[in-house]
């Protein structure tokens, strides 16, 4: 079979059987062509949770199908691939951190939605990539226990100076690998191409950036610039993606190291086994913990408006 008959296999199995396909940005070009949504993480969750499919198809990572489970609970939500996880997700356990809580208890804790279930059940709010500096502004607390992510909780604290962040030490292994020789290197190469960096990547590797910003803002700024070359500083499938988009400008890999393969471990014959029911790892949460980890996900809502 071509890749275009295991298309229109798989939108035809999906329609069959009442299967909503969602796709994360760093998903295969052909994963995305057949998905009814795409999107980072929580627009993907956002998306399932206003469609009327009986059964969500998640091609992304682990924490990605959790939070569709926790905003649907009463949908039956895949994952594509049942190895996709997120290193960074796996980083904190619930214990961990209830440790820490009781150390700082007058902090607020932040997690970012790149998270599991089960931490975020004793966190106050969720946050983006996209949604953080805009939510810890308005948090009533002056004290922020932001977690994992040390590199975007850095870059939030240098927008938030009027707030005590505290950082863990964790984050993106992707993101984090990159370092300043790598933009000296690339803007070397291309010298008149803006640095688009997504937060995840270290403050000495975000400061040299003409914009900072999550994967969906990279990706509207590149489309939106009268600029005709840029240098992406996230997951190498966005300078694909966006160069498919605007073919009249040229994108460029800040680092080739930018490669997730949790993000890549899903293929087209996944999905296509997904909508087949030969395979794909249902979510299952229990109840207690659909309902304490929504409460930091709604207060993400009502903040981040």
């Amino acid at each position: 079979m071509t890749i275009r008959d295991v298309q229109e296999k798989i939108l035809k199995l999906k329609k069959e059987n009442d299967i909503c396909i969602l796709a994360h940005s760093y998903q295969a070009r052909e994963i995305l062509e057949v998905a009814d949504f795409t999107g980072d993480s929580y627009q993907l969750s956002v998306s399932a949770a206003k469609t009327n499919s009986k059964t969500v198809l998640m091609c992304g990572v682990r924490f990605m199908a959790e939070t569709v489970k926790i905003l649907s609970p009463e949908k039956t939500v895949l994952l594509a691939h049942p190895e996709a996880g997120c290193p960074m997700a796996e980083q904190m356990e619930k214990a961990l951190i209830s440790g820490v809580k009781k150390q700082f208890p007058d902090y607020a804790v932040v997690a970012y939605i790149n998270t599991t279930a089960e931490l975020k059940t004793i966190c106050d709010v969720c946050v983006t990539s996209s949604s953080a500096v805009r939510i810890i502004e308005k948090i009533e607390s002056d004290n922020i226990l932001f977690l994992p992510d040390c590199n975007l909780g850095a870059y939030v604290a240098s927008q938030v100076p009027s707030k005590n962040v505290k950082l863990l030490q964790g984050g993106c292994p992707i993101h984090a690998v990159v370092d300043v020789n790598d933009v000296k290197k690339a803007k070397t190469r291309y010298p008149n191409a803006l640095l688009l960096i997504h937060p995840e990547c270290t403050p000495e590797v975000v400061k040299h950036a003409d914009y900072v910003g999550s994967t969906s803002g990279i990706m509207d700024y590149a489309k939106n610039s009268d600029a005709k070359e840029f240098l992406i500083g996230t997951e190498l499938s966005i300078a694909e993606h966006l160069q498919y988009m605007c073919p009249d400008k040229r994108f460029y890999h800040l680092s080739q190291k930018l490669l997730c393969p949790n993000m890549r471990i899903t293929t087209l014959i996944d999905v296509l086994n997904c909508v087949e029911g030969v395979s794909g790892d249902e979510i299952i949460l229990d109840e207690q913990t659909i309902s304490q980890a929504k409460k930091c996900i709604n207060k993400m809502i009502e903040l981040g408006g």
